[in-house]
């Protein structure tokens, strides 16, 4: 079975940097490795314990997306990325490129954006397709052979298909994860 991880890079990027928050992971030159020390670990991991035949880290491009241009106040209320991990994002991309991973960005579409159509287009290929994200947004994208695959907070991976997507979120379809973020809403 081919089976095909997409890594959303920015989720993990800044899951690993806040993990690491009260104790900071500082080299010798004063830079916060926090980011990069989670990253490479995580990557580690899904590696040696999932063994995937496929791989991509998805980043999100510089600027702005097709949907700021339909709203221009798109993500206006999100704090500025954290100088730390401005700093380790070109490391990260370094280190995926030395492990011969390919880096998808697209100019103007979000990493989610990208790893939804490719889990789709993979899956219609017969892939096993693993999104490694905490976005609850690609929920709605869970089937039969597409999985979210979230890190735990006290390590580990946690697997969701469409029943622990209903499940979680007490919905009749997986689907319906779209009408659910849209009646929560989003500050």
């Amino acid at each position: 079975m081919k089976k095909l991880f997409l890594i959303d890079a920015h989720g993990l990027i800044y899951r690993s940097y806040y993990a690491f928050i009260r104790s900071p992971r500082i080299n010798s030159k004063g830079l916060n490795t926090s980011a990069i020390f989670g990253f490479v670990n995580t990557l580690e991991e899904v590696l040696r314990n999932e063994k995937p035949t496929h791989l991509a880290v998805v980043f999100d491009p510089e600027g702005k997306t097709f949907r700021h241009e339909a709203f221009e106040q798109y993500k206006a209320q999100r704090e500025k990325t954290p100088e730390d991990i401005r700093k380790a994002l070109p490391i990260i991309k370094e280190l995926v490129a030395a492990y011969n991973i390919p880096a998808i960005e697209v100019p103007g579409y979000e990493a989610d954006d990208v790893i939804g159509t490719l889990a789709k287009q993979a899956e219609k290929q017969g892939f096993e397709v693993y999104l490694l994200t905490s976005d609850k947004d690609l929920g709605q994208l869970v089937s039969d052979h597409v999985f979210m695959f979230r890190p735990h907070h006290n390590g580990g991976f946690e697997i969701l298909g469409p029943e622990q997507i209903k499940q979680k979120y007490q919905l009749e379809s997986q689907q319906q994860v779209i009408d659910l973020l849209g009646l929560m809403g989003d500050s």
